[in-house]
């Protein structure tokens, strides 16, 4: 049977080890345990736990990408030009480095998610929202310079309109996944007076730039773990894609129908068609008469883009003039 150690000379072996007078199996020459493989070992910040998971940060992101491009459109068909939404960066924080790394002043938009509780930021560089807003007043904001100091009071009430049009963005790309209603609480102009969370508290930072013309700047949305932990068990990736799949496959045709119900159309009645040379075209008057090959008793043809669709008889309704389907017209039938 082997020997067994005593306490006193275990503790003078791991003794003896510490110092270096022992060398471990790995590290010798030879036997067995040089062909160990020897494990990787990395530092890990105590400080900085990362409390999401790789998966649920890339199904973060896939969703906020979709928030970038919705964004996007929303503010290029507002501003009248293009303007260039994307995700930047997004990490893991403390909110007190979040809140460090923001310029002073900024606009800095504290946001409630019903029905989640707790607050979220939302923070839009000085370097994008100024030249917004001068868009907003009709400059060209190519060569504006960008003031260090708050955001007056009509300068706010015009970011509000940049800022209700995220949180719709916001709204819209999280339906998908949970029901959460985005909501502006606050407007604050220096970050560090806002404490929503214990400053060693951990945050999911979502950066975006934003691209104008020439001009460029940044948004950031901060997210702290405690308050999207309720939600965090569906940010799964497979659980996701497979969302994601089962969403595309959904049929749209209603919603589509319904927005396209409100589209305005334009529809022409032609009452007869005939030609005529220049020289009579010169020589009308008021009271001519021209004379053509329809009948007066035959229907009319109303056109919708270029196109026949309806024949009909015109009359009157409520002192107006009106025109009454009687039937669809047909594609080759002469006007």
């Amino acid at each position: 049977m082997a020997d067994v150690l005593d306490q006193s000379e275990v503790d003078a072996l791991l003794a003896a080890v510490d110092s270096g007078g022992i060398e471990d199996a790995a590290g010798a020459g030879g036997g067995e345990g040089a062909t160990a493989v020897q494990k990787e070992v990395r530092a890990y910040d105590f400080k900085r736990p990362e409390r999401v998971s790789k998966d649920q940060m890339r199904s973060l992101e896939s969703i906020h990408e979709g928030f970038a491009r919705n964004l996007g459109a929303s503010l290029s068909g507002f501003l009248r030009t293009i303007v260039e939404v994307r995700i930047a960066t997004i990490e893991q924080l403390t909110y007190s480095e979040f809140i460090h790394s923001l310029p002073n002043p900024t606009n800095f938009n504290l946001l409630t998610a019903e029905p989640l509780e707790g607050q979220m930021c939302l923070e839009i560089s000085p370097l994008i929202i100024y030249p917004i807003i001068d868009r907003l007043l009709g400059g060209s904001s190519s060569d504006m310079f960008i003031p260090q100091r708050p955001l007056t009071m009509i300068e706010l009430r015009l970011a509000k309109h940049i800022t209700d049009r995220a949180l719709n963005c916001l709204t819209e790309v999280w339906s998908n996944l949970v029901e959460i209603k985005y909501a502006l609480a606050e407007v604050e102009s220096n970050p560090h007076l806002v404490q929503i969370v214990a400053p060693n508290e951990v945050v999911v930072v979502i950066g975006f730039e934003i691209k104008m013309s020439a001009r460029v700047g940044t948004m950031s949305l901060c997210i702290p773990f405690n308050v999207i932990e309720p939600v965090m068990s569906k940010l799964a990736t497979q659980g996701w894609l497979a969302y994601q799949k089962r969403a595309a496959a959904e049929d749209k045709s209603e919603q589509i129908g319904g927005l396209l119900k409100k589209a305005p159309l334009g529809l022409t009645v032609y009452v007869a068609q005939t030609t005529i040379t220049v020289r009579d075209l010169v020589a009308l008057q008021p009271g001519d008469i021209i004379q053509t090959a329809k009948p007066a008793s035959a229907e009319l043809i109303l056109q919708l883009r270029g196109k026949n669709k309806f024949a009909g008889v015109m009359g009157r309704h409520k002192d107006h003039f009106a025109f009454k389907i009687t039937r669809e017209a047909l594609e080759d039938e002469p006007l």
